[in-house]
Formats: C-alpha cells, structure tokens, sequence
C-alpha cells in the first residue's frame, strides 16, 4: 500500500492495533455475545419449567401453591391445607423437572384442635389381685385411685396399666369411678368397665339368691344421673358328692335329694321318678362334678329295680348305688331284680344290695343315740356311746358346732356297740348342724334326721353329707321340711313394688298445681304425703321424678315449667324428710303425651307428674372389655342421662 498524500505533499503511513490487544477485544466481544446467549437461554428455560411445574399443580388441583424459578431451581412457596396436600404438591412438580431442582418452602395450615379422647377404664378384680387398664385424664390423682382401689383388699397387689392424655375431666368421669371402686367393695371376682356417665359390670355370683341380691343393691347404689349394665352370673355349684336319694313307702315315692348335670338329664331321672310314684313337691339340682355321662340312665334303672320291689331307698353317691329293701321283700324277688340291675349298670357304676334282716325283740331297751335342736339354738346330748373318748368327742363337736353355751350333754358309756358307732354318731351330728332345728336319731340299723331347715338344698346336701360320711350299704332315712326364712324386720320392700303402689295412689290422687306454676295444689298435698310415706319405707331407691305438660303455649316454656314442677316434687319431698340422694327430677315438656292433645280430658291427662324406676340396662353375656364402651360413646345416644330420656 502506498503512504497517502498529505495537504503538504508529504504521506503518513497507516495506524496498526498491536496483536495482543486485537486478540484481547475479540475475546471481550466472544464474552459479550456468550453472556447475552446464556441469559436468553436461561431465561427461556426457566419460563418453560415454571410454566411446566405451575400446570401440574394446577392439574392436581393445588392452585393454593405458588411457582418461582430462580435460574434452574424452582421454589414452592403457599400454604397447604395439611401435610398430605404439601407432599403430593411435591410430587407433581417433580414429574416436571428433576426433584433436586424444586426447593419446598411451602408451609401447612395449623390445625384446629384435636377432638378430645374416649376416656375409660377397666378394671378386673380376682383371687390374683386388682388391675386397672385405659386411658384416663392427665389430672386423675392415680396414687390416690391405686390407694382406693387398694383399701379393697390390703392384701393383694393393685397393677396400674393406664395410659393419660392432657385433656380435661368429662361430665360424668369421676361419678362413675366413685360406682365402679364402690361396687367392687361387694363383688371379690367382678370386671367393671368405666366411661364417662355409664358402668358395666361383669361379675360372677355363688347362687341365684346372691346374684338377685347383688342386682338389687348395685342398683340402688347408682347414681340417678349415671347409667349402668349389669351382666351377673350365677354358674352350675359344683356338687360331691354327686348324690341322688329315692325313697319309696305307704305314703309313695320322694327325693330325699336329686342331682344331675343337665335339664335333659334331670327330666330323664324325674319322668322315672313319676313312674315309681313320685308324689309331693320335689327339686333336683343341676351342677357340676357328674361321675359318668350315663348318671341319669344309672338312675333310671335303679329308680325302676326299687320299684319293681315295692319299698326301700336307692341312694347314689358319685359311682356308689345302695339299693335298701323294705324288711318284709321276697327274697326270691330282690335276688332276681338286684341281679338284673347289676348286669344292666352302665360301667364305673357299683351296686350294693341290702335286704334288712327281722330285728330279735330287745328286752334291755333301744339302743340309740339321740340329739335335739330346739329353734333357740339349745342341743341336748342323750343315749349311748361306746366310750369316754366318744362321748367327749360328740361334745366338743356339738359345742364347736352349736356354741359352748348351747349343748347340754346327757350320755351314757355303754359297752358292746357296733364298731361304727362313733361314725355313724359324729355324722348324724354333722348333718343336723344344717338344721334350722330338728332331732337326731342313730341306731344300730339306721340314722334318722327330722327337722326345718331354711335352706331349699338342705336336705340333699345332707343326704350328699351322710352318703359320703356313712359309706356304702348304710341305711339313713330323712324327714326335712324346707321354711321360708323369717324376712329381716328391717328390710326394704322390692323397687318395683315401690313403684306399683305409687302409681295406685296416684290413680286415686292425682298431684296437681296451680295453673301456670310450679306451686303444688293444696289438695294434693295429702297424696304426696302418701307417696313420702312410701318411699321412706323403700330406702334408697333410683328414681325419676318426670314432669310432663301438654301441648298448649310454646315447646320451650312447656320444657321449662315441666322441669320446674318435677322440681318442685323433688323438694316437697325432701321437705318431708325422704332421703333424695338417689332421686332426679327431668322435665319432658310436651314430648311424651299419653293421650289426645286435642281435647281437654287429653290434656288433662297429660299434666301429670310420674315416678320412674331407673333400672340397669340389659348387658348381653357376650360384650365384654372396652370395646362395648367404645361402641357405646361412638354412637350418639339418644338416651343419655344428660338428654333427660333414660330409659324411657
């Protein structure tokens, strides 16, 4: 290239950059051009992943979550209604991008209150101790519980297996574990189920009587306001021995004692009992301890074989079968039917035939041995023992027995007795210890006891007694009668009789008030002073006192003057000086009508006051434990001592 002229002719060669600063400018402007490529290409994809991650969620239906790209991360920001919607919002965005790319600052909507647990507790009573399980309040004393519950019985060991929660007290928890500690104080082997405002109680009785009783007085304990099931059961006594006792004579047949261990049984043994002439009132027990299955047929066959001879006793005791012949039996007849019966016998069963021998006439006398009761308790000792030894034994068992104050003893030693003399003397004394009174006589033949007894069972527990004591081929003959005990003066009438005859006086004496109040009328003063009368004399029963109007004026005052005039009985009462503890009074306003709210002898009759036995709800044999009370707060109950309608 040739230098470029100048103005003055003189030419300026061309201005060249130096190499390092040309390179360093094209690597300034490659930075450059980079730099802006990157941004757009980042920016690209960030708008391509928020708007990828943003209509996922909006597909699951989290449009409560909010989408931000920060270069390639991706923040969720929001507030999820609960953690399950916070990580399934997670999850949808990582079906969009890689997961590593989504940073969660989502965060979850506090949540409201927990709903309180169902507090309960069970507690299970036996030979083996106390042992209380559930969840219970946090501010349950539970040393205190413990120390209560130990109080029962100093001598066994109290296990407290509950669980607690922080929550307060329900109306009704302490009220029902004050009934469930007090009911154990009767019940040694008993399962008592305890939530808020209802007990159940599982629990096993020595006999109907005690289960009746136990019934009775568990009820009359509860609280009106407190609901409660009771599930008591009186199992099968076990009997021994297993005894059965069937005498024929002038007069016909009866059962001394009778056992069998089931009704079938039973019906097998009486329908041949009736065969042979049974006459009179009779009982046979069913229990436990049955030495063979075939009892009742063994029974059959011996009932039907004395029978056949005409007169005598059959006495089974466990496997043991005693035929006794009356005195004057053919002897060709008793050898054909005890031979009959023995080769008829089911197996284990051993039969033992006596035909009695004509006794010698005895010039010296009877030789006996004789002891009376009188129904004062007093016990006189007469007649013969073989020796010294027998006869301070007969006295120190009468006054062991009896009271040392009771027995008079007038005994004479007298040599040449049979050698089970002192047996036969002993268990006769024995037996008549189950009398209310009575006489015992024990010859060489034979040993008789009459008397009353107050007990039905008595007179097969004696011969049971006897059977076992005697051993086989020993003949005993019994003359008990069976009295109904003397009722205790102090006792109570039934509930339900209460019951009955306060609504007959209310048949005659309707209680009444003044119109529009709760001020009773002053003409049924007289009725309610019957009625206080009355429950005085039933003691502490569980009562409602209903108050009921008709359907005239508005609902809500009809509940309100309802309420206030089965108050106003309750006071009345209590100003009669009747004892109320166990008492409530519930207004039902105009709900329970019993009759026509459309004429005026309807709505007269339906003003009225009524007294109501509460009684324990039927608890089936097969709910047992805490899930029949999680069953029962589950559903909501309309009869719930707080709804004022139990058991209606």
């Amino acid at each position: 290239m040739s230098p470029e002229p100048t103005a003055r002719g003189v030419s300026i060669p061309p201005m060249r950059l130096p190499y390092p600063i040309a390179v360093a400018l094209i690597f300034a402007v490659s930075a450059v051009l980079s730099l802006v490529a990157a941004g757009f290409s980042v920016s690209k994809i960030e708008d391509a992943s928020e708007l990828a991650v943003r209509r996922a969620l909006n597909l699951k239906g989290h449009d409560w979550a909010e989408v931000e790209s920060d270069g390639l991360r991706v923040v969720l920001t929001g507030i999820a209604p609960d953690e399950a919607t916070r990580f399934n919002a997670l999850t949808a965005a990582g079906t969009e991008v890689d997961t590593s790319r989504v940073i969660d600052e989502m965060e979850v909507a506090p949540t409201a209150d927990l709903t309180p647990p169902r507090f309960s507790a069970e507690i299970l009573r036996n030979d083996s101790g106390i042992s209380i399980i559930g969840l219970v309040p946090a501010s349950l004393d539970r040393e205190d519980l413990k120390d209560r519950l130990q109080r029962l019985d100093r001598d066994s060991p109290v296990s407290d297996l509950m669980e607690s929660a922080d929550y307060p007290k329900p109306k009704g928890w302490d009220q029902a574990i004050d009934y469930a500690i007090k009911a154990l104080f009767d019940l040694p082997r008993a399962k008592i189920s305890a939530s808020p405002g209802l007990v159940r109680i599982t629990a096993i009785a020595d006999s109907q009587q005690e289960k009746d009783r136990l019934e009775q007085r568990l009820s009359r304990a509860a609280p009106p306001g407190l609901r409660i099931g009771l599930s008591i059961s009186a199992p099968r006594p076990v009997i021994t021995p297993f005894t059965l006792r069937y005498l024929i004579n002038e007069d016909g047949g009866q059962f001394d004692a009778c056992s069998a261990q089931s009704e079938e049984a039973r019906d097998l043994i009486i329908a041949s009992a009736r065969e042979a002439g049974l006459t009179g009132p009779y009982s046979c027990t069913i229990g436990l301890g049955v030495p063979s299955p075939r009892w009742p047929n063994a029974a059959q066959l011996s009932i039907r074989a004395l029978s056949e001879l005409g007169q005598g006793s059959i006495t089974m005791s466990d496997a043991d079968i005693t035929l006794v012949a009356a005195q004057d039996a053919n002897p060709l007849l008793f050898d054909r039917i005890v031979g009959e019966l023995e080769n008829s016998l089911p197996d284990v069963f051993v039969l033992h035939a006596v035909l009695p021998e004509a006794e010698p006439d005895d010039a010296a006398g009877p030789v006996e041995f004789s002891a009376t009761l009188s129904p004062e308790g007093l016990v006189q000792l007469r007649g013969r023992v073989s020796d010294e030894t027998l006869r301070d034994m007969t006295d120190s068992f009468a006054r062991a027995a009896f009271g040392s104050a009771q027995v008079y003893t007038a005994t004479r030693v007298v040599q040449d007795l049979p050698a089970d003399w002192p047996v036969r003397v002993l268990a006769g004394l024995d037996a008549l210890a189950h009398l209310h009174n009575g006489a015992l006589t024990v010859t060489p033949d034979d040993v008789s006891l009459t008397g009353i007894s107050h007990d039905p069972e008595a007179k097969a527990r004696i011969a049971g007694l006897l059977s076992d004591k005697l051993g086989d081929a020993q003949e005993f003959s019994l003359s008990i009668t069976y009295v109904d005990p003397p009722a205790p003066q102090d006792a109570s009438p039934d509930p339900e009789v209460c019951e009955e005859r306060i609504a007959e006086i209310q048949k005659s004496g309707k209680i009444a008030f003044e119109p529009g109040s709760a001020t009773v009328a002053s003409d049924s003063r007289e009725a309610l002073n019957q009625i206080a009368d009355i429950l005085r004399e039933c003691g502490p029963i569980r009562l409602e006192i209903q108050g009921h109007t008709d359907s005239q004026g508005r609902e809500e005052m009809n509940q309100q003057l309802s309420q206030a005039r089965a108050q106003s009985i309750l006071n009345e009462l209590r100003g009669r000086r009747v004892p109320t503890s166990s008492f409530s009074a519930v207004g039902y306003g105009e709900t329970q009508p019993i009759a026509n709210n459309e004429t005026e002898e309807g709505r007269e009759e339906n003003r009225r006051i009524d007294f109501h036995l509460i009684r324990p709800e039927p608890t089936a044999n097969t709910e047992t434990g805490l899930e029949a009370l999680e069953a029962e707060t589950e559903t909501p109950n309309a009869d719930a001592p707080d709804a004022g309608t139990e058991d209606q």
